[in-house]
């Protein structure tokens, strides 16, 4: 299956997308392009199940004068986490696992996790009150975090552990991770997290296979996803975008995975290659209620399972949710039309990587977009527009 066969093109004009409108994202891109603030960009902009709009703009890689092409091959950071959820929610559909099963079902390092609380400045660490559940690794209410979260003795724990360490395995990076106590009671509140990369553990031990194995047969096969994966192989290394070697406006080095390579840990929050059309076919699955071009991976209700606010009064720790959103399992939701600072509708899911790559499904719209990009730095202010231009280029 291709996925121009999947998502076969039509004018904009005839999905209710005006080509005027199109234009100011066009020139949006490329005058940032032009200030030397982007090295280049892929977008795809799909509804109603046809591609409206799949561009390239500027440059492949900063240091050199190769353009940007429709199937470069660009590090998608957290994007990974909701095709990793998708793959854990497949084993759920056949009847493999629980979402109310404890973590340590799988993986009993997690059997007895200790809560660090700030007695007076102590850090005294109590057992947790109940189980990590492979519910709250899904909805990040584990009680993990990362070590770029915050600069608490817990972040400095985080970093001291390495656990983007390019030689652990995905075994050793789970008993590592298990041996570093919780910043919350599990269920207590959500803060981004490890957790994905837990849940892509949780699969290989279910199905006896390694994550990118399970994901290569049972998702980007059967998508059509020809060059989603853990490691680009050398034939296409010259497809690879890149960032500028130091940030234009921070005047600092960029560091990114090196994806030449294969990892001996495939992360499952963080470690997936792909393409924007390789993407797009996973955006229009979930736009289509778990199916795409006749082979079904998920049910439609597990599908609005995973898009539905999963978190009701739970507080939130940080800002990566804005206001007006909440989390699924895997995507962030949007609750409501107001409230949020930008376009979208209520339904809305979506997610981001941190080297600046996005996308956004809405429902309502019949509509999915994606803006790949590898620019780090600015990664919130390149989503905003993004966002804002799209559907500003809505008009029926």
């Amino acid at each position: 299956m291709s996925p121009t066969a999947t998502l076969p093109p039509a004018p904009p004009e005839a999905l209710g997308i005006s080509p005027e409108r199109l234009a100011r994202l066009d020139a949006a891109l490329e005058a940032e392009i032009a200030r030397g603030r982007l090295p280049g960009a892929v977008v795809t902009i799909a509804r109603r199940g046809r591609m409206a709009h799949f561009k390239a703009y500027g440059r492949l890689d900063p240091a050199h004068d190769a353009p940007m092409q429709p199937d470069s091959i660009f590090r998608i950071y957290s994007m990974t986490k909701p095709v990793v959820s998708v793959a854990l929610m497949m084993l759920v559909e056949q009847g493999r696992l629980l979402l109310t099963q404890p973590a340590s079902t799988w993986l009993p390092e997690f059997a007895s996790p200790q809560v660090l609380v700030d007695a007076d400045g102590e850090g005294r660490q109590v057992p947790a009150t109940r189980p990590i559940t492979v519910h709250d690794l899904l909805r990040h209410t584990a009680g993990l975090t990362y070590h770029f979260m915050g600069s608490a003795p817990i972040h400095q724990a985080y970093a001291s552990a390495r656990l983007f360490a390019r030689g652990l395995t995905s075994a050793d990076f789970s008993r590592t991770l298990a041996g570093l106590p919780l910043i919350s009671q599990p269920g207590a509140c959500w803060a981004y997290s490890h957790a994905t990369d837990v849940v892509g553990r949780i699969v290989e031990v279910v199905t006896g296979r390694t994550l990118g194995e399970y994901l290569r047969t049972e998702i980007f096969e059967p998508l059509g996803m020809i060059d989603t994966a853990f490691h680009v192989a050398p034939v296409a290394h010259h497809r690879i975008a890149e960032p500028y070697r130091i940030d234009p406006d921070a005047g600092v080095p960029v560091s990114v995975f090196d994806v030449r390579q294969p990892p001996a840990h495939e992360m499952g929050g963080a470690g997936l290659t792909s393409t924007a059309a390789d993407y797009a076919c996973f955006m229009e699955m979930m736009l289509s209620g778990g199916v795409l071009g006749g082979v079904r991976l998920l049910g439609p209700k597990t599908v609005r399972l995973m898009t539905s606010d999963h978190l009701g009064s739970i507080p939130v720790a940080g800002e990566l949710l804005a206001p007006g959103h909440g989390f699924g399992l895997g995507f962030a939701v949007r609750l409501q039309d107001g409230i949020a600072p930008g376009s979208g509708s209520a339904g809305q899911f979506f997610w981001a990587g941190l080297a600046g790559t996005s996308f956004f499904v809405d429902p309502r719209e019949q509509l999915h977009a994606q803006l790949l990009i590898q620019q780090p730095g600015r990664r919130d202010y390149y989503r905003q527009l993004f966002r804002e231009l799209v559907y500003a280029a809505l008009v029926d």
